[in-house]
């Protein structure tokens, strides 16, 4: 009897023994979830601040690039217009002179056109005669435009403008496909304008040639078009001492006191 006693009390030991093993386990169990699930927390706080971080580096970096932007062009603009103004307070004997063999009447060196600061420029569309600064500093070059919409037609981009006759003060509407967008970022504004661009057929001299002019506003500029870099480049020479070297073909005058578009 003493016998079955005792082990009756081992057994129950042992019972006892196993569930406070168990007890011990599924405690520790918890607590490790637990301290998981404060790590992912703690991790994902982590991560939102460097995604904070980041999105503030890069507004800082955009800023700045944006900023060194407006520096540049600011200096660019104030170095045009000074060398326009030096450009023209300068006596003419120390005005750059290309060769003899340059001057009119042979209007070429080294077989390109010689142009002048300023040149008459025939718009073959609509036929109009207009004054044109030429500046080696512009890319692309550029028609003063007003009243511009874009449009579509037949699925594809069209824009229409209206430009005016210098000589008559007549608006004329034109309707041009869209060649593309130009973004134009001013040096007083922090936003980017969206002009639009099109291929427009024209001549200087004895030169024709269709390029893509920029759309703008630029009533507050002395001449209504501009000639760029993209009409320039391997095609002319620009003489800054002169103005009107150019000589258009006569059947263009001819049409154009005619008032005819060719």
């Amino acid at each position: 009897m003493p016998s079955l006693l005792k082990q009756f009390r081992l057994i129950a030991l042992l019972i006892m023994a196993s569930l406070t093993a168990a007890c011990s386990h599924d405690r520790y169990l918890f607590l490790e979830r637990a301290e998981l699930d404060q790590l992912s927390l703690q991790l994902h706080q982590q991560q939102s601040r460097l995604d904070t971080l980041a999105a503030l580096s890069q507004q800082q970096f955009d800023t700045l690039n944006r900023n060194q932007h407006f520096q540049r062009q600011e200096l660019r603009d104030a170095l045009n217009e000074q060398n326009e103004k030096l450009s023209r307070l300068r006596p003419a004997r120390n005005r750059t002179q290309l060769p003899p063999s340059s001057q009119p009447g042979s209007g070429h060196y080294e077989g390109k056109l010689v142009v002048g600061e300023v040149e008459k420029i025939y718009l073959a569309l609509p036929g109009l005669m207009l004054d044109a600064r030429i500046d080696s500093g512009a890319t692309t070059s550029s028609l003063h435009a007003s009243n511009i919409l874009r449009f579509e037609r037949d699925g594809r981009n069209w824009v229409r403008f209206d430009i005016q006759n210098p000589q008559s003060g007549e608006r004329i509407t034109l309707e041009r496909e869209l060649s593309r967008n130009a973004n134009i970022i001013q040096s007083n504004t922090e936003d980017a304008e969206r002009r639009p661009v099109v291929e427009l057929p024209f001549v200087i001299g004895n030169h024709r040639q269709s390029a893509e002019f920029t759309l703008s506003d630029r009533s507050h500029l002395t001449y209504p078009m501009l000639i760029g870099r993209n009409v320039l480049r391997d095609v002319m020479l620009i003489d800054v001492g002169r103005e009107y070297v150019t000589t258009l073909p006569d059947t263009l005058l001819q049409a154009d006191d005619a008032g005819d578009t060719p």
